[in-house]
C-alpha cells in the first residue's frame, strides 16, 4: 500500500479560499479534510470541498483541446489549436483593430489570481482594451460605494460585534464559517436578519421579512429613526464625515410610516431595528451580493455605509474596518484605449485616477451583433460560462453564434463552451500552486498561503498561463511572456512583499504578513478628495447621479404602465446561493447533486395554492424577458407573493427571464434581483 502524503492547501472551489489538506496516495488525491490551523475556516470544509476527488477525476472532464467542425468535436493538439487560435486572432486584428477581441475571466484573481493576471497581460500585448469578467455583475459595485464613501473597501468584523445585521444574506449557504462562529456564540449576540425568506440563522435572533427591491428604503429610514431620535454619533459625525446635514434634510421624507407602505414591514418594526442597531455598538451589517445586482445597487450600499458611519461603526473592531492588502506583483501592460462600457459608466471604469482593467460585460452583446461601437469578432473566455452567468441568455447566444472565434477553456463542456469554436482543457487549482491572499480582501484578515499544488495534471490539462504565454509567443510577443514554471510566477507575484515561493513554502499553514489596526480615521488617512467620509458625494453629483443614496422601486424602471405591471403580480428573485454549488460549478458530481439534485422554484404554500399549484408540479414562469420551466417547491419560510430560483443550472437557466436592462446607471450592473413574474402550470 502506497504511502499517504497529506498535504496543506488552499480549496479555492469559492471565494473563500478555506484552508484543506489534501491526501494524496500513489499520486492520486483520494480525500480532502479540512486545515484546523487555517485563521478562517478553522478546520471546517463544505460538501464542495469534501467533494474535491469526484471533481478533480469526474468522467465528464475535458481531457484534451478539441475543434469544433460540422457540428461534432474533433480532437487536436496543443499546437494546433494555438496555430488555429493564433491566426485567426492575428487576420481580424489586421482588419478590424486590436479591440475587436474580448476576453472574460470568471474570475477576477482574487482567490485565483494568476488567470486575471494572465488575462490582463495578454490584453496588453495584443492591444486590447476588453478585458470583461465577473466585476461586471459582482461585488465590484460595493468596492466603488464603499471607495466614494470611504476612500477604501472596508471589510466586515462581525466576531467582534454586539449587533449583526444580516441584510439579505444566507451564511449557511454563503459564508458557512460565519455561521459555524454565530450558532457557536449561543444566540448571545443582537442578531438581526432582514429577508423575504426567513433562513436558518433567524431563530437566533429577530427577522424582518422585508420585500424584495425595497432595501435602500429601509436603510434610509433607518437612518431617520436614528437622526431623529438623537442615537446617532454625533462626536464622530462631526469631526470625521462631510455631508451629514444634506443627508440629516435627505432622509426627513422616509419616515417608519411611509416606509412601511413599501417594505411591508411595519413602522414600529422599522424604529425597533433602528434602535436596537443604533445602540449596541459595535455593530456590523453584512449585506449579500444581491444588492450588486439591482438598479439601485450602488445607492444601497451607499446607504449601508452611511449607515455605519453615523454610528461611528468604521474602523473600530467589530464593525467595517480598513485593511492591509498584500502588495503584489503587477503583470498589466497599458492600453490607451477605454473598454466597453466605460463611457456610459465612467465611474464603474475610473475616477480619482484609480481606473479598473476591466470594460462593462453587458455591453458585449452589442458589439457583436450590432458593431457597436464597434465589431467585436472574437471572444476567449477562461474559467468563466456567461451563457448561464449574464442576464438574457438567448442574446448571447445569439451573439455567439455571430463570432468569427470563441475559445473556451475549461475543465468541463460548459453551456459557453457547447457554443465555441476551439475548447481547451484547463488544470484545475489541484494541479497548480498559487497563493491563498483573498483573506484580506473579502474577510479583513492579513495572512497569506501557498496554495500547493497535490497532483499532476490530469490528461492534457494546461495551466492558464502557459495558454496565454504560448499564444502569446505564437503571435510574437514572447518577450512579454518570460516565465518558464509556476514557482518564477509565484516568485514574480511575491516579490513585492519581500516574499518568495520557496520562503513562503517554509509556512505550511501560511502566516500574517501585517498586523491589524484601526486607524484609517483618527490618523486622517481616509482617501477622499475632502480627506473624510462623504456621505455626500460632490464624485456622483459631478458625473450626473445623486449625491445622496436614492432608492429606485423596481416596478417604475422594469414596466412603462400600470397595465404591464399587473400582468406580472408576483416579486422573483433570482440567484440564491446553494453550499452544494459556486454559481454553474460542481453540477455534476453526484455527491453534491444528492444535497440540491434539480432546479426549483422555492415558493409560499398559500401563494401557490392561490395559483392551483401543488408541491413538485411543473410550472411556467413568465417575466417580460421570458419563459422557464421549472418545478414547483413549497418553501413557508418565503414571503408570500414572492418566489426564488437559484441560478446555474443548464437544464433550468433563470438567465432566460432576466434582461441586459435595466441597469443601475452608476455601475451598470444588471438588475438579477426584485423582478416580477408571473406563474402557471405547465
Amino acid at each position: 500500500m502506497a504511502e499517504v502524503k497529506k498535504i496543506p492547501s488552499v480549496c479555492i472551489g469559492c471565494v473563500w479560499s478555506c484552508g484543506m489538506v489534501a491526501h494524496v496516495e500513489g499520486g492520486k488525491l483520494v480525500k480532502v479534510e479540512g486545515l484546523p490551523e487555517h485563521p478562517l475556516s478553522r478546520g471546517y470544509l463544505c460538501p464542495r470541498g469534501e467533494a474535491l476527488p469526484e471533481w478533480v477525476y469526474a468522467p465528464d472532464r475535458i481531457l484534451y483541446p478539441m475543434k469544433r467542425e460540422n457540428g461534432s468535436w474533433k480532437r487536436i493538439s496543443w499546437d494546433e489549436a494555438l496555430d488555429f487560435i493564433s491566426s485567426k486572432l492575428a487576420e481580424i486584428k489586421d482588419k478590424y483593430g486590436a479591440h475587436s477581441l474580448a476576453l472574460f475571466c470568471g474570475s477576477i484573481g482574487v482567490e485565483n489570481l494568476e488567470i486575471a493576471a494572465f488575462a490582463q497581460r495578454f490584453k496588453g500585448a495584443y492591444g486590447t482594451p476588453n478585458l470583461l469578467s465577473v466585476e461586471s455583475v459582482c461585488y465590484r459595485s460595493r468596492i466603488i460605494a464603499h471607495q466614494l464613501t470611504f476612500g477604501t473597501f472596508l471589510l466586515e468584523e462581525p466576531e467582534d460585534a454586539k449587533c449583526i445585521v444580516l441584510w439579505a444574506t444566507n451564511p449557511d449557504n454563503s459564508r458557512p464559517h460565519l455561521a459555524n462562529y454565530l450558532r457557536a456564540q449561543g444566540g448571545g449576540k443582537n442578531i438581526i436578519v432582514i429577508n423575504p425568506k426567513r433562513i436558518p440563522l433567524a431563530e437566533l435572533g429577530q427577522h424582518y421579512p422585508v420585500r424584495p427591491g425595497s432595501d435602500c428604503f429601509l436603510a434610509l429610514s433607518i437612518a431617520n429613526v436614528i437622526i431623529s431620535e438623537g442615537l446617532y454619533d454625533k462626536d464622530f459625525v462631526e469631526k470625521y464625515t462631510k455631508g451629514f446635514d444634506q443627508f440629516k434634510e435627505h432622509v426627513q421624507k422616509y419616515t417608519p410610516e411611509k416606509v412601511s407602505e413599501v417594505t411591508g414591514l411595519s413602522a414600529s418594526e422599522i424604529r425597533e431595528l433602528a434602535r436596537t442597531f443604533a445602540t449596541n455598538k459595535p455593530a456590523c451589517i453584512i449585506p449579500g451580493t444581491c444588492f450588486d445586482q439591482r438598479v439601485d445597487g450602488l445607492q444601497t450600499m451607499r446607504a449601508f455605509a452611511i449607515l455605519q458611519t453615523i454610528t461611528g461603526n468604521v474602523d473600530i473592531k467589530g464593525s467595517w474596518a480598513s485593511v492591509m492588502f498584500p502588495r503584489l506583483g503587477d503583470l498589466r501592460l497599458p492600453v490607451e484605449e477605454k473598454p466597453l462600457g466605460a463611457e456610459e459608466h465612467p465611474i464603474f471604469y475610473s475616477f480619482w485616477g484609480r481606473s479598473s482593467p476591466y470594460g462593462q460585460t453587458l455591453y458585449l452583446p452589442k458589439a457583436i451583433l450590432e458593431e457597436k461601437p464597434y465589431p467585436v469578432k472574437a471572444f476567449i473566455v477562461v474559467a468563466g460560462n456567461p451563457a448561464l452567468s449574464m442576464p438574457e441568455s438567448k442574446t448571447w447566444e445569439k451573439a455567439f453564434e455571430k463570432l468569427d472565434l470563441l475559445v473556451v477553456m475549461d475543465m468541463f463542456m460548459t453551456a459557453t463552451a457547447k457554443k465555441a469554436h476551439i475548447v481547451l482543457p484547463a488544470c484545475s487549482f489541484l494541479e497548480r500552486p498559487g497563493l491563498g491572499y483573498v483573506y484580506a480582501v473579502t474577510s479583513g484578515i492579513p495572512y497569506i498561503m501557498l496554495r500547493r499544488k497535490v497532483i499532476e495534471p490530469v490528461g492534457e490539462a494546461w495551466p492558464d498561463w502557459k495558454f496565454w504565454s504560448e499564444l502569446g509567443k505564437k503571435l510574437g510577443y514572447g518577450e512579454l511572456f518570460p516565465w518558464k514554471t509556476d514557482e518564477e510566477i509565484i516568485d514574480f507575484f511575491l516579490e513585492p512583499m519581500g516574499l518568495s515561493y520557496s520562503k513562503l513554502d517554509e509556512y505550511p499553514h501560511g502566516f500574517f504578513y501585517a498586523q491589524k489596526t484601526y486607524d484609517m480615521v483618527i490618523k486622517g488617512k481616509v482617501r477622499t478628495p475632502s480627506g473624510k467620509i462623504e456621505i455626500y458625494s460632490d464624485t456622483l453629483a459631478e458625473h450626473g447621479y445623486s449625491p445622496l443614496p436614492e432608492p429606485v422601486d423596481p416596478p417604475k424602471v422594469l414596466f412603462s404602465t400600470q397595465e404591464e405591471e399587473k400582468k406580472y403580480p408576483l416579486w422573483l428573485s433570482t440567484g440564491m446561493r446553494s453550499i452544494y454549488y459556486t454559481h454553474t460549478q460542481f453540477r455534476t458530481i453526484p455527491s453534491l447533486r444528492k444535497g440540491f439534485p434539480e432546479p426549483v422554484v422555492e415558493i409560499n404554500p398559500e401563494t401557490a395554492k392561490s395559483y392551483g399549484i401543488n408541491d413538485g408540479e411543473m410550472v411556467i414562469v413568465e417575466t417580460p424577458k421570458g419563459e422557464l420551466k421549472i418545478k414547483a417547491k413549497y418553501v413557508p419560510e418565503v414571503s408570500p407573493n414572492v418566489v426564488l430560483i437559484s441560478h446555474g443550472w443548464e437544464e433550468a437557466n433563470v438567465n432566460l427571464l432576466t434582461g441586459l436592462d435595466p441597469k443601475d446607471p452608476v455601475t451598470g450592473y444588471p438588475h438579477y434581483k426584485a423582478l416580477r413574474c408571473n406563474l402557471r402550470k405547465a
